[in-house]
C-alpha cells in the first residue's frame, strides 16, 4: 500500500469531550488533538460537572502545554436576559486563549466575531448542504459540524463544492457516541415532562425509559421498549473512518461530555489508533475488528453507522453490559518513591487479581490489576470494607481519587 504521506491526505483532527478535569486529562493522555468542553451555565451538557468560568485559563494552559487545542462549547439557545452573561463568557474565552468557540445562536456568533474569536458552527445549526455552509462562512464560520442526518455521499458533495468555490470553511463530523432520536437538541419531551429543556443541555432522556401505554377504553395495554421508548443505537463510524478521511473531513468529533473519564480514555484511544494506522497504511478489516472489540468494553446502546450509509436501523435495544464499575474506596495518600497508595475501602472489597479503575478530579482514568496489597507491611489477599490498605500502583494518583472494581456482571 502506498504510504499516506505521498498521497498528501490530511489526517483529521481528533476532537474529544471533557465534562471535568479527569476526562480532560484522559483525553489528552489518550491522543486527542483537541478537547471540547463547557462552562457552567451555557452549554449543551448542563448535567456534566463542567468547568467554572474562572478555570478557563487553567484549562487552556493545560491543553496548550500538552500541545493540544481547546474548544469552548456555547451551543445552546441564548435568551434575551442572558446576553450580558454571554458577553462575559466570550470575553473570558478570548483572554484565556480558547482556540475556538462552538456555537449556533446568531447572537453568540455575532459577539464572538466582534471579539475576534474563531467560530466553529455546532451541529445544532443543522447544516446539511453547501449553500447553507457558504452563508455561514460569509459570517465568519471557519468550521462547521454537519447535521448528523448527512450521508457519506452528502458529505463528499458538500466538501467538493466548498473546494470548487474556494470557500474558507472546513467540515467536522461526529464519529462516535449517543444519538438523539429527535433533531439533535430540538426535542421538547423532557421540557414538557420535567421542565428540563434539551435545548438548554438539560435533557433527562425520558425517551430512553420504559412506558406503559393503555388505550382509552381500558381494553388493552402495552409496555414499550426494554429500557427505552425511542432510543437509537450509538453512533460508531469506525468501519467508515477511511472513507470519511478520503472524503476530506477535517475533524472527527467524539460525543460524550456527560460520560465518565474511562469512557473518554477508551474511545479516544481507539480512534487515535485507527487514525495512526490509516496514516501508516495499516487500517484493515482485521484491525477494525480488534478496535471494535475495545469499544464494546465501554457503555453503549448497540452500535450503528448513523445516517452515513442511509436511514439507520430502527432497533434501539440496549446492548448487554460486559462490565460493572463498582465503587471500592478513596485514595488517602500516595507515596511517590515506592509507587504505593493507601486506599480506604468504603464500598466493595478488593482482592488480589482484581481489575481496578482509578480516576480523580485531575487524575486520568487508569486501569490496573491489584497484585500487591499490604496492611502494616503484611501481605493480604483481600481488603474488606472499613480498612485502609496499601496498594502498589503503576501510575501516580492523588489523595481523594476514587477507586473502583471493574468486573464482568455476576
Amino acid at each position: 500500500m502506498t504510504p499516506l504521506r505521498s498521497r498528501k491526505i490530511q489526517i483529521p483532527e481528533l476532537v474529544s469531550p471533557a465534562g471535568d478535569w479527569s476526562s480532560l486529562a484522559s483525553a489528552v493522555m489518550s491522543g486527542a488533538d483537541a478537547v471540547y468542553f463547557g462552562v457552567k451555565g451555557l452549554n449543551m451538557r448542563l448535567q456534566s460537572a463542567n468547568f467554572d468560568l474562572l478555570e478557563l485559563p487553567a484549562v487552556m494552559d493545560t491543553l496548550h502545554s500538552a500541545g493540544r487545542k481547546g474548544y469552548l462549547a456555547i451551543n445552546v439557545i441564548i435568551y434575551q436576559n442572558e446576553l450580558d452573561k454571554l458577553r462575559k463568557i466570550l470575553s473570558r474565552a478570548r483572554s484565556a486563549g480558547v482556540d475556538a468557540v462552538i456555537l449556533w445562536d446568531m447572537a453568540a456568533l455575532s459577539l464572538a466575531k466582534e471579539m475576534g474569536l474563531t467560530v466553529h458552527l455546532s451541529t445544532q445549526a443543522s447544516v446539511s448542504n453547501a449553500e447553507a455552509l457558504a452563508k455561514y462562512a460569509k459570517l465568519g464560520v471557519k468550521r462547521a459540524v454537519l447535521a448528523r442526518e448527512c450521508s457519506l455521499r452528502d458529505i463528499k458533495s458538500i466538501i467538493r463544492t466548498l473546494k470548487e468555490r474556494d470557500i474558507d470553511c472546513s467540515v467536522e463530523t461526529f464519529v462516535h457516541g449517543a444519538m438523539c432520536v429527535s433533531v439533535s437538541g430540538r426535542c421538547h419531551l423532557s421540557h414538557q415532562a420535567f421542565g428540563r429543556s434539551a435545548n438548554r443541555g438539560d435533557c433527562l432522556q425520558p425517551c430512553r425509559r420504559e412506558f406503559m401505554i393503555k388505550d382509552m377504553s381500558g381494553e388493552c395495554e402495552y409496555v414499550l421498549g426494554e429500557g427505552y421508548v425511542l432510543s437509537p443505537r450509538d453512533l460508531c463510524a469506525l468501519d467508515l473512518l477511511d472513507r470519511l478521511i478520503r472524503a476530506g473531513v477535517k475533524a472527527f468529533k467524539i460525543e460524550g461530555r456527560a460520560r465518565p473519564p474511562e469512557y473518554v480514555k477508551v474511545v479516544t484511544s481507539v480512534y487515535r489508533k485507527a487514525l495512526d494506522a490509516f496514516s501508516e497504511g495499516r487500517l484493515d478489516s482485521g484491525m477494525k475488528g480488534e478496535l471494535l472489540g475495545e469499544l464494546n468494553n465501554t457503555f453503549n446502546r448497540g452500535f450503528s453507522s448513523g445516517f452515513y450509509l442511509g436511514i439507520p436501523e430502527s432497533s434501539g435495544a440496549l446492548s448487554e453490559r460486559i462490565y460493572e464499575k463498582i465503587f471500592a474506596g478513596d485514595v488517602v495518600k500516595y507515596y511517590k518513591k515506592i509507587s504505593v497508595a493507601e486506599v480506604r475501602i468504603k464500598g466493595c472489597p478488593i482482592g488480589n487479581g482484581d481489575t481496578l479503575l482509578v480516576s480523580g478530579k485531575k487524575t486520568p482514568a487508569f486501569y490496573f490489576t491489584a497484585e500487591e496489597m499490604e496492611i502494616e507491611h503484611k501481605k493480604i489477599s483481600l481488603a474488606e470494607k472499613g480498612i485502609t490498605v496499601a496498594i502498589k500502583m503503576p501510575f501516580p494518583v492523588r489523595a481523594g481519587d476514587k477507586v473502583f472494581l471493574w468486573r464482568s456482571p455476576v
